[in-house]
């Protein structure tokens, strides 16, 4: 609705600017060539002279008078589409933010329905200390998916690079890639990470940032891996970049897949059953974009995935 009353002012305000400056540029040469023919009949000074000048003024007359109604009709039309292309970037920031707010409003409402569901069926009749605990520990459970996902939410809002890596500093990869798997072994500790060792590499940056994007990436492949053992991590120096990929033997996905993986809020149909909330690639890019690199997803169905990291030494 927004869009479509935008569109219609700037048709209108394009068509009117437009029709305008035709008039006046059409005033004007009207007003220039009735100076120059009344200039050339004092010189001349003879009826042949004066009845050429005004049947020449009087075609000017009908034929700027034609072309100006032409111009009323054709004027909106070429308006509409300037306009359209005025707009277009700002119709897909608008659908954009539309859509990411409806896919936040949604995955905002489950965990605060399973907070308020717990502690209402709590608060209705007294009731075992057991059961006020179970009621307390889901609503806490629910309460800290919803603290990571504004975390994530209050990073993804902050599109400037310059501003979500504020300080960089020299980095041992080998540090940041224990560190990462550290944190996803401590949510789930049957899951078994193989770092390659890679000492001497080293890359620029915000550890705080790197870790939870190299976090993202290990706890997907964790989640939807085959075998919580069938993950590796290995870091390789390719000339200016550190490649750091991330392998696990899970089922695979489609090429259909591969190319909306990053999108906000987009999980594979295979994934709909399995915790979280489709922002972590999505994240993982950003955080990449943000300090020079790359990544990109390899895969097909029934290989496996391997997510690479590319960042700059």
């Amino acid at each position: 609705m927004i869009v479509r009353r935008t569109l219609a002012r700037l048709t209108v305000a394009y068509s009117v600017i437009q029709l305008v400056l035709f008039a006046v540029a059409a005033l004007a040469i009207y007003v220039f060539v009735s100076i120059t023919f009344d200039f050339d009949v004092v010189e001349t000074d003879t009826p042949s002279g004066i009845d050429a000048a005004d049947h020449a003024l009087s075609r000017l007359r009908v034929a700027l008078v034609v072309v100006y109604a032409a111009l009323v009709v054709v004027v909106p039309v070429v308006s509409y589409l300037m306009a359209r292309v005025a707009l277009a970037p700002l119709r897909r920031s608008y659908e954009s933010q539309q859509q990411f707010v409806d896919a936040t409003s949604h995955e905002f409402r489950t965990p605060l329905g399973v907070i308020i569901g717990e502690l209402s069926l709590a608060l209705m009749r007294p009731r075992a200390a057991a059961e006020y605990r179970e009621a307390i520990e889901a609503s806490l459970g629910a309460a800290e998916g919803l603290a990571a996902l504004t975390n994530q939410l209050l990073l993804l809002s902050r599109d400037d690079p310059e501003s979500l890596v504020e300080e960089r500093t020299s980095l041992e990869v080998e540090a940041l890639l224990a560190e990462a798997a550290e944190a996803v072994r401590s949510g789930d500790p049957s899951v078994e990470v193989a770092v390659a060792p890679c000492p001497g590499l080293t890359v620029e940056g915000s550890r705080e940032l790197l870790v939870h994007a190299l976090r993202n990436v290990i706890d997907n492949a964790r989640k939807y891996g085959a075998s919580p053992a069938g993950i590796t991590v290995e870091a390789l120096g390719q000339g200016a970049h550190v490649d750091i990929a991330v392998t696990d033997r899970g089922p695979g996905l489609t090429a259909a897949d591969v190319d909306r993986a990053f999108d906000r809020f987009w999980r594979a149909p295979a994934a709909r059953g399995v915790s979280g909330h489709g922002l972590g690639l999505s994240l993982v890019r950003q955080i990449v974009d943000a300090h020079g690199g790359r990544v990109r997803i390899d895969s097909a169905p029934g290989t496996g995935t391997t997510v690479t990291l590319s960042l700059p030494r």
